[in-house]
């Protein structure tokens, strides 16, 4: 029998291959919760990690407005909820608990699917007050994440969105975008979309612990690069910045992502809330037992002494120090490789509503 440790893990205290979290923290909004008091029990190791389980949803609506100023945008639509990307850092992690499950090891393995994304897409743009303004697409999950490649549903929604001439904004980690290109293409011509890619780390090593079943860096200047040759306004999102461990790679990110082609650029540092923090926490000690220290009170530097700010505005850039000197370096790096030049404007004029054929019967 083979487990899915990697060499050197103790019986009890093991580290799972190919996932981000190495644990389950209690949901809070859960009273009981189940625990595992014997692991050297060999008999129950193969309940430690599991295949990805899909729970299929029957969603009562997929577009919801987004309350957030500092987000940069307005409504969203995520036909995913839990992420295989499983990356360490995820804010969206704590959403799995809304669901009665845990924003850890569940958050990767136990993946909500909206089947009838689609329907409820083209249900929302049938309102007669909606007026086409953009969508994100996903403001939560990767809506290109592995499980996308047999489920099909972001394809769909573009095409509904083509229908439609709804303007989408795409933001994602994962090089199966390119599969959809002719449609991205299409929208495209009318300045109907952008895609942002999502670049952590040149770094393979740290990319394999970080961000584990995500694709690599050379693979992410790929899709920058057909996208922006395919006429697709593409930008790049160097997030999150997590001093000690990748916040000086933001130059090289970004001039490799304006050689691929892209215009435009953003960033944000990390912020540890709520669960996410004693997933980092424990993911941070078992991988770099070394610099844990350094990092964890970097971090806690860019937010008042803790390692996380819910202030809107400055959760994402961060205060102090640390922080000014990656807003400055972002600064310094986007005007020196010509990001941010220009300004993308979605052309929401264009939105319609198929005409409905009319039955004879």
């Amino acid at each position: 029998m083979t487990l899915p440790f990697e060499e050197g893990g103790a019986p009890g205290n093991p580290y799972y291959k190919g996932r981000g979290a190495q644990l389950n923290p209690k949901n809070k909004y859960l009273r009981n919760e189940y625990a595992q008091e014997h692991p050297e029990g060999i008999d129950e190791w193969w309940q430690a990690d599991v295949p990805t389980q899909i729970i299929e949803e029957h969603a009562k609506n997929l577009v919801n407005k987004v309350e957030s100023p500092d987000v940069g945008m307005w409504y969203s639509m995520n036909p995913y909820q839990g992420c295989e990307h499983g990356c360490i850092y995820c804010y969206a992690r704590n959403a799995h608990q809304y669901w009665g499950l845990s924003a850890g090891l569940d958050f990767e393995r136990k993946i909500i699917v909206k089947k009838n994304a689609p329907e409820l897409l083209r249900k929302f743009l049938d309102n007669k007050n909606w007026t086409g303004k953009p969508i994100g697409l996903s403001g939560n999950t990767d809506c290109y994440q592995p499980l996308e490649r047999k489920m099909f549903i972001t394809r769909q929604l573009l095409e509904v969105a083509l229908e439609y001439r709804q303007p989408l904004g795409i933001i994602t980690k994962n090089a199966l975008v390119l599969r959809d290109k002719y449609l991205l293409q299409q929208l495209a011509k009318d300045r109907l979309v952008c895609v942002y890619v999502s670049i952590t780390s040149l770094q393979e090593e740290l990319r394999q612990k970080m961000e584990p079943r995500t694709t690599t860096a050379e693979q992410r200047f790929r899709i920058v690069r057909e996208l922006t040759d395919a006429g697709v306004p593409v930008g790049v999102m160097t997030a999150p910045m997590i001093p000690g461990l990748n916040d000086h790679e933001m130059p090289q990110l970004l001039e490799m992502a304006a050689r691929n082609g892209a215009k435009f650029a953003g960033y944000t540092v990390v912020r540890l809330n709520d669960a996410v923090k004693i997933i980092f926490n424990d993911w941070l000690y078992k991988n770099f037992p070394d610099r844990a220290d350094k990092v964890w009170h970097l971090i806690e530097s860019m937010h008042g002494g803790k390692v996380n700010d819910s202030e809107f505005g400055r959760r994402m850039r961060g205060d102090g120090n640390i922080a000014d000197l990656i807003r400055q370096q972002f600064k310094i790096h986007t005007r020196k490789h010509g990001l941010n030049n220009e300004r993308f404007e979605f052309d929401t004029s264009l939105f319609r509503r198929p005409q409905k054929q009319l039955s004879l019967f």
